[in-house]
């Protein structure tokens, strides 16, 4: 297993990496909106927040030397899913290749985010 880091994505919180690799596949953990660079949510709305988290897992599938068409899989995670239309709009942007997916609302996500993702990738 090759744990994957790049300062060019929010550092993990707690006891976990920012991706893991093994037989061939990526599995990233969670990325919100966290900008890098001032470590904070700086976006107050969820297109702004959607972008942010994309650019955090395209950082993270970067240094794995991997780009968004190599995901197989995502996983999205809204705090409002009244926000899902919005969230549609920034995540096609980046996930052209349509990769399959699940999209569910919960009742609260770290740092008072307003969605989450997290992706498994093909090398």
């Amino acid at each position: 297993m090759k744990i994957i880091h790049t300062d060019k994505a929010p550092a993990a919180v707690g006891p976990y990496s920012q991706a893991v690799e093994v037989g061939g596949m990526v599995y990233t953990s969670g990325q919100i909106a966290i900008n890098p660079e001032q470590g904070k949510i700086i976006s107050e709305d969820i297109s702004g927040q959607a972008e942010q988290c994309c650019k955090n897992i395209g950082a993270v599938l970067n240094e794995a030397g991997l780009t968004f068409e190599n995901v197989v899989k995502t996983t999205c995670f809204l705090a409002d899913i009244a926000d899902f239309k919005i969230f549609n709009s920034v995540y096609e942007k980046y996930f052209v290749s349509k990769p399959a997916r699940s999209c569910v609302a919960v009742k609260d996500l770290p740092a008072n985010a307003l969605c989450e993702i997290e992706v498994i990738a093909a090398k």
